[in-house]
């Protein structure tokens, strides 16, 4: 099996009060395709400048992920520069130069239409159905999105939750979306737009999962050191996405596969960019997924 992502690849400046980087990478479906290799086969489509280092395209292929979809074009790469405060929370964005991500038009190769697993990253609604009018008969579609997508072309989107599996968004986002104050009334609203399942993505305080199956939570992982919170969420979704291409599509499937996409997401935090999941190995997922499972257990 393999899953597809559409999204961004970025050059990312990162600010925060303890040290900062410049011009790493960055960008949702760069997050998401090396957490997802970790489980499975990876192809991305996406766009980059002319300007986009060579060592990222070779740190790609390096992990067999598949870059046949993403269009090299003239100009810069998009590019966004962030500042943490001492909480590591909701970072200021500082600049966001879109440059050739502007006007990004995803074209799926005729070979990746095929794809049971499809990612849609955190793109415009309107280019998120675009693919889907692309690809075929995926077994599972699922989709991540943002405040200002949902202020700004709310429609839109609503029109992309008919046709996905899967959405998974933070908590604010979620009562933004469903217009209620209270996380449960808001998943119950957001279900009947068309979802069958809705992650609410909560930071460090874990990850809940609703179904028609009920609730499941996850807890965070009690980390001693978190450095950059940067792209946890499409970690999350890659780790996720990467385990369930790779299970059968049980609820306890998923439950699972929510864990897992917790646990590549706690080792994200660790270090800048994707330095962490470039050096991360299959043994030290294991090791912290029973950790993770000890949480909780009464036994």
């Amino acid at each position: 099996m393999s899953v597809l992502v559409v999204g961004s690849m970025a050059l990312d400046t990162v600010e925060t009060p303890f040290k900062g980087v410049e011009e790493v990478l960055g960008g949702s479906a760069s997050y998401f395709s090396l957490a997802a290799s970790l489980f499975t086969d990876v192809k991305i489509v996406a766009v980059i400048g002319d300007d986009f280092p060579e060592k990222y395209v070779q740190l790609f292929k390096s992990r067999g992920i598949e870059l046949n979809g993403v269009q090299s074009t003239r100009g810069k790469t998009f590019r966004w520069h962030g500042r943490y405060g001492y909480d590591l929370k909701d970072p200021e964005t500082i600049a966001t130069h879109l440059n050739v991500f502007e006007n990004f038009d995803p074209v799926i190769p005729e070979d990746y239409r095929e794809a049971e697993y499809v990612f849609l990253a955190n793109i415009n609604p309107e280019l998120q159905m675009h693919v889907l009018k692309q690809v075929k008969k995926p077994k599972l579609v699922a989709c991540d999105t943002m405040n200002y997508w949902i202020e700004k072309k709310p429609k839109e989107l609503i029109e992309v939750l008919k046709h996905v599996n899967i959405l998974m968004i933070n908590d604010s986002e979620a009562r933004e979306l469903a217009q209620e104050p209270g996380i449960m009334k808001a998943a119950r609203a957001i279900l009947n737009m068309g979802p069958q399942i809705l992650i609410v993505k909560r930071g460090e305080y874990g990850a809940l999962m609703f179904s028609k199956e009920g609730i499941f939570w996850a807890p965070s992982y009690p980390l001693e050191d978190i450095v950059d919170p940067t792209g946890a969420g499409d970690t999350f979704a890659g780790g996720f996405m990467g385990y369930i291409s790779s299970d059968d599509s049980s609820s306890s499937g998923f439950k699972r596969a929510v864990v897992y996409g917790s646990v590549v997401a706690s080792f994200t935090v660790e270090d800048f960019s994707v330095n962490r999941l470039v050096n991360l190995r299959k043994e030290e997922i294991e090791t912290r997924y029973s950790a993770f499972l000890k949480l909780s257990n009464l036994d």
